[in-house]
């Protein structure tokens, strides 16, 4: 009975609704609605803190092509803001690496640690850098980064200079994978005014095209389920991060 319970301990998925704090890390600024951000509704909602982490300064994408990269930057921050603010985001932080050239992984993830060691969050969101054909590499270098950044700000040294801390979970959207299913009927609309605030990125037939997808993956979520709309994302423990061999399955 007793290994029983304790493999019942070490495969349980941590439950995100009760957390806190949480940092969203997003490869560009408008990622963290597209991916989630009926759960960043949600989270917000419940009295959860909710911070913004963004990777890129989005400089090389704009509707507008007058624009030059430094305007760029400039709108797609205050883009970030008001969106996330929509939401219900109260800290919004950025890394201002340049748009499309994330390569190096250890030299982000430790910048990211720095990060979470000063805001302590609970909980750590971000792309899932596995997710199958995912073909761009901030995604893929920054879902790799955080993933690495949640394993390791909780050790000495790395770096030096600020106490260690270590989140309960992570949790990966954009996800072929999901294992946790959030009921986002009540903020589902919200999520796509926050989304229309990037006005540089998404015209309203991108917009359109969104809803109509989202929409019907969230009702194919919540099939089964006492709610109409859901988000999933893939969410797990520090215990499931490192040499453990079926995280994928779970």
């Amino acid at each position: 009975m007793e290994n029983s319970l304790n493999a019942a301990k070490i495969l349980a998925i941590p439950d995100i609704l009760d957390c806190k704090r949480a940092l969203c890390i997003q490869p560009h600024a408008d990622d963290n609605e597209i991916g989630m951000g009926g759960i960043i509704g949600v989270l917000a909602d419940r009295g959860c803190e909710i911070h913004y982490l963004t990777v890129t300064n989005g400089d090389k994408g704009n509707l507008n092509p007058d624009a030059t990269r430094e305007e760029t930057a400039a709108v797609r921050r205050e883009e970030a803001c008001k969106a996330g603010r929509h939401l219900g985001a109260v800290g919004f932080h950025f890394l201002d690496y340049a748009d499309g050239e994330l390569a190096d992984v250890l030299e982000l993830s430790v910048k990211i640690t720095e990060i979470i060691r000063k805001l302590e969050p609970d909980v750590l969101f971000c792309p899932d850098p596995w997710l199958a054909y995912e073909c761009h590499l901030d995604h893929i270098v920054t879902g790799k980064a955080v993933s690495n950044a949640f394993h390791m700000s909780g050790r000495n040294h790395f770096p030096d200079g600020l106490k260690p801390w270590r989140a309960t979970a992570i949790g990966y959207y954009f996800t072929s994978n999901h294992n946790t299913v959030i009921d986002v009927t009540g903020t589902f609309v919200r999520r796509f005014e926050a989304i229309a605030m990037h006005e540089s990125q998404i015209n309203p037939q991108t917009l359109a095209m969104y809803r109509m997808y989202f929409e019907m993956k969230a009702s194919e979520l919540a099939q089964g389920k006492d709610f109409a709309l859901g988000e999933g994302l893939k969410v797990l423990g520090q215990l499931h991060t490192h040499c453990f061999v079926d995280a994928y399955k779970m």
